[in-house]
């Protein structure tokens, strides 16, 4: 029997249509259906993934692709957890009783050119919550809009403006599962890929690209892993995007595991919020005309290097890996995309150490204890000396001016 979610996104298929809507309009659609109730939160290995999925293959064939995954436009997958939590589970193309089944939805811009260009994001979410949600109350629906429906949504339109560029290369557009578990999809792709990797010239990633202040900027991560990337990204913003370039090719998305196949990448990312990993994450507070820029610069990236070399692999440090651990939290969200001195306060936790102590969102942390703070890194090292019962005095610059405040953690 046909459950009345089957039906509902059924009919949301069946009413889209062959006609091209202006982007806004298009963005709109997409990302409103990709992140509703409807399909439960996306969780891999739910009905909500399944539907999503099947969404994500309708919009490729509308827009002209062709299937490219190893069932279809489906490249199914199969993971067994180990009980053991330092043992990574074990991903395979068998179906396991035992584990969680996924799929990665791939379609290919068929060009007469040899060479590939890969363009990815998941659409995976965190379902009812769980496993990594950060709300804290009745287990509620996590819609996951700018996590990541907005990549998919960016995806789209990508798709749709390259068709007028008449490019030579290749474009494989790959919507991955499992990100949000470990990268499953996107492992099991690259260990299990659809095509050639040696013919592939970089890879684009895009995982919350929903949530754009142009006051802030957007990052872009993996500006070190060819050395082109830098000028090729100034030349092509033609949309007067303020760019916060990040070197390092390792992070935690899907751009990783292309990245640890020496493929250069890019991931696109506006910004953490308030809403991560919470059931307010939904389709009302995205940045619509920030996801049409963004995906009009990738476009403008892709179309600029189609007449030039490939692109020149390299490494670049592990920023990730190498950072400090620590036990404690001030109950803050840093803002990662401040580029000034210090590390700026983009949200503020209820019942933690900064808001008992009075600090405020906006305020620029300059000094923690006895270390100076002049970026993320160091908050991170001056972090890591606490331990819970401690207590230290905090120092802020609020519109200018210095603020102390006593802390306990």
């Amino acid at each position: 029997m046909r459950t009345p979610l089957f039906i509902f996104v059924s009919l949301v298929l069946y009413s889209c249509t062959q006609s091209s809507p202006d982007y806004l309009s298009q963005a709109r659609r997409d990302l409103s259906i990709l992140a509703s109730d409807s399909l439960t939160g996306r969780e891999v290995g739910t009905e909500g993934e399944a539907l999503a999925a099947a969404y994500i293959s309708k919009r490729f064939e509308e827009l002209g692709l062709q299937p490219a995954g190893t069932a279809g436009w489906n490249q199914p997958f199969f993971v067994k957890e180990s009980q053991n939590p330092h043992e990574k589970p074990l991903l395979s193309a068998e179906d396991s009783t035992a584990g969680t089944s996924g799929k990665n939805v791939i379609g290919l811009m068929d060009n007469p050119g040899d060479e590939v260009v890969i363009i990815g994001a998941h659409f995976d979410h965190l379902g009812y919550g769980g496993f990594s949600s950060l709300h804290r109350g009745d287990s509620a629906i996590h819609n996951g809009a700018d996590d990541n429906a907005s990549g998919i949504t960016a995806m789209f339109l990508i798709a749709e403006m390259l068709q007028s560029k008449n490019i030579q290369t290749d474009v494989l557009f790959i919507a991955f599962s499992g990100e949000e578990k470990g990268l499953w999809g996107s492992n099991f792709f690259v260990k299990n890929p659809t095509i050639d990797l040696s013919t592939v010239d970089f890879m684009i990633n895009m995982d919350m690209v929903g949530r754009l202040d142009s006051a802030k900027g957007m990052a872009i991560h993996g500006t070190g892993t060819a050395p082109q990337w830098s000028q090729v990204i100034d030349t092509t913003n033609t949309v007067n995007l303020k760019v916060i370039k990040k070197a390092s090719g390792i992070g935690p998305s899907d751009h990783t595991s292309f990245y640890l196949q020496d493929i250069p990448v890019l991931h696109f990312f506006t910004g953490q919020h308030e809403d991560y990993h919470k059931p307010t994450d939904d389709a009302e507070l995205i940045n619509y005309e920030g996801i049409v820029r963004i995906a009009t610069h990738i476009t403008n990236i892709i179309t600029y290097l189609d007449t030039q070399p490939k692109l020149t692999f390299q490494k670049t440090k592990d920023e990730s890996s190498q950072g400090p651990r620590f036990t404690v939290s001030l109950g803050v969200v840093p803002d990662y995309l401040y580029d000034g001195k210090g590390m700026r306060i983009d949200g503020i936790s209820e019942d933690k150490p900064a808001q008992k102590a009075g600090l405020e969102k906006g305020d620029v942390v300059i000094q923690l204890g006895d270390s100076t703070v002049i970026d993320m890194m160091s908050y991170m090292r001056a972090l890591s000396s606490f331990k819970a019962g401690d207590a230290t005095e905090v120092i802020v610059n609020r519109n200018g001016e210095k603020l102390a405040y006593d802390i306990q953690f």
